[in-house]
């Protein structure tokens, strides 16, 4: 038995008979059930249907989970896995099918009852109070908020005994809003263990996490899974999942492709499991780059929220892929907006093309060649109950292509509409279509054919691929590879360091509105990308 199970049997003994009311009793895993083995089942889906008018999201769709296994949820945008998660927390209820949690049945659309059977899930987004403490944060809806002071202290130590013992090393005393983004997601974990999870369920658990982060992740996941807790992780990253996971489960088109052992399957099989055929892996090809497209000499930024940067240069050369990695929140916005046009420089000056720019904003930033995907489709990219059409034109919709006389040509806008859903592999109803009805990686191929129509000179793509499928992946990295090789200058920001060195020529780090000096890339291994975006080392860089 591990030290960490001993010191968790300890404090369930201790405990036992005490535990404040409202308060779960500190344990890991589930008692046995009768008359079955340490590896029955904890979860069981059986032939789950779920239909949305003709769309079947879910059909038929059945497999287990064993107490201590770490199963991992893949699939395509559009597959079926949120749906069929919100059918387990009872948010939907299936047409068909059951759902069973340690051999009972489990309520249809009854979120308590998820709950109280043990089922916990830390979201890609976290849900926490940043003006509340780690222990306000974690012990909300467990007790009266009349509650003792003798209550908090109990509270208070078994967050610091479920710490220690699974390695999630945070304040319970600390305000959330001073804690780092991987400090928050222990925090999100041992919220759920606290309310004695026996299931965790992980969205894209690694999505704004450093190098080091994500490897403390994992093995506080396999120590957990190690004293019995049962886990599902969901996750685009099929490195992470080979690295985690002991079996893979695969949907495609809402049915459930196959399912595999890590251990006999490779990445590039996996790969063409979910999308259901071979993906070649792009050659990476020598490139030339050409003078100058964008230089940012000395610029500072103060935007209305976030972090901003103050004297910081970058140049953008024509024919390369610059890759910009860092967590999220340490100023890649602000660049992103100032390059968009969307914030002013307070200082410093921006060049394009030899030409030093003084009224820098949005309209000018187009006429200069900037082409944009933003970082968040839904909020920034698109207006979800606007139709395709209108989306597709909303940067350019002034222009004589579109317009004459104060009049809009809505042929020619459709004509453009339907040229991007056909060159672009859309699916879409028609280019009247609502865009908020498309899945996501659809909604980034008609921001991509919208941001490289006419060939820009620049391209800024901010997190171009988050929360795609890895065949939507490929499309979208094939496309920023082919305007680069034609001459454009691309800024890749991105958090996943996959992405950066499978694409970019050149890579800089930012971490608090800092810029590293660059490296080629393979210059810089992992482990030190990820030490400059946790802060080391930045001004030796």
């Amino acid at each position: 038995m591990s030290s960490a199970a001993r010191r968790v049997g300890a404090l369930m003994s201790s405990t036992a008979g005490s535990t404040p009311p409202g308060q779960p009793p500190l344990a890991i895993g589930h008692p046995p059930l009768e008359g079955e083995g340490s590896r029955a089942p904890v979860l069981r889906l059986t032939d789950i249907t779920k239909r949305f008018g003709p769309l079947v999201a879910n059909d038929q769709i059945s497999f287990e989970l064993a107490r201590g296994e770490t199963v991992a949820l893949l699939g395509e945008n559009g597959a079926g896995k949120t749906t069929l998660m919100n059918i387990l927390f009872g948010h939907y209820v299936a047409d068909e099918g059951t759902v069973e949690a340690f051999g009972r049945p489990l309520p249809p659309g009854d979120p308590r009852a998820a709950l109280d059977a043990g089922i916990g899930m830390v979201h890609q987004h976290f849900t926490l109070a940043d003006n509340m403490t780690v222990l306000e944060n974690i012990t909300l809806g467990t007790q009266s908020l009349r509650s003792l002071r003798s209550d908090r202290r109990a509270a208070r130590e078994r967050i610091r005994a479920l710490s220690s013992d699974f390695g999630l090393a945070v304040e319970p005393d600390a305000t959330v809003a001073s804690l780092s983004v991987g400090e928050r997601q222990r925090v999100e974990i041992l919220k759920a263990l606290y309310r004695d999870a026996k299931i965790l369920i992980l969205d894209e658990p690694t999505a704004v996490l450093t190098p080091a982060e994500t490897d403390a992740l994992f093995r506080t996941l396999k120590t957990l899974a190690a004293n019995g807790l049962s886990i599902i992780f969901i996750s685009h990253k099929l490195a992470e999942v080979l690295a985690v996971s002991d079996r893979v489960v695969v949907l495609r088109g809402g049915r459930v492709a196959g399912e595999r052992r890590t251990a006999e399957i490779s990445r590039g099989e996996l790969a063409a499991l979910m999308v259901g055929y071979d993906l070649a892996p792009s050659p990476v090809k020598a490139i030339r780059t050409g003078p100058p497209a964008l230089i940012l000499e000395n610029v500072a930024v103060r935007p209305r929220s976030g972090m901003g940067f103050a004297d910081l240069s970058l140049t953008l050369r024509s024919g390369e892929i610059t890759g910009l990695a860092g967590v999220s929140g340490n100023g890649q916005a602000a660049l992103a907006a100032l390059i968009a046009g969307m914030e002013r420089p307070t200082a410093g000056d921006i060049v394009v093309r030899s030409e030093r720019i003084r009224d820098w904003g949005p309209r000018r930033a187009l006429g200069a060649g900037v082409g944009r995907i933003p970082e968040d489709r839904h909020a920034v990219g698109t207006i979800g109950d606007m139709s395709v059409t209108e989306n597709v034109i909303a940067e350019r919709y002034r222009s004589g292509r579109f317009s004459r006389h104060g009049f809009m040509r809505w042929g020619a806008a459709r004509d453009f509409a339907e040229e991007i859903i056909r060159d672009y592999d859309v699916k879409c109803p028609s280019p009247e279509a609502r865009i908020r009805l498309l899945s996501g990686g659809n909604m980034q191929k008609l921001i991509l054919g919208r941001a490289l129509d006419g060939e820009p000179a620049i391209i800024l793509a901010n997190q171009p691929t988050r929360g795609l499928d890895v065949g939507a992946v490929a499309y979208v990295h094939g496309r920023l590879v082919a305007a680069r090789d034609r001459g454009a200058a691309v800024l890749l920001i991105s958090e996943d360091l996959d992405e950066i060195q499978t694409l970019a020529d050149r890579i800089v780090v930012m971490s608090k509105g800092r810029l590293s000096a660059p490296s080629a890339r393979g210059e810089r291994t992992v482990a030190q990308l990820g030490e400059l975006m946790a802060g080391h080392g930045l001004e030796a860089a």
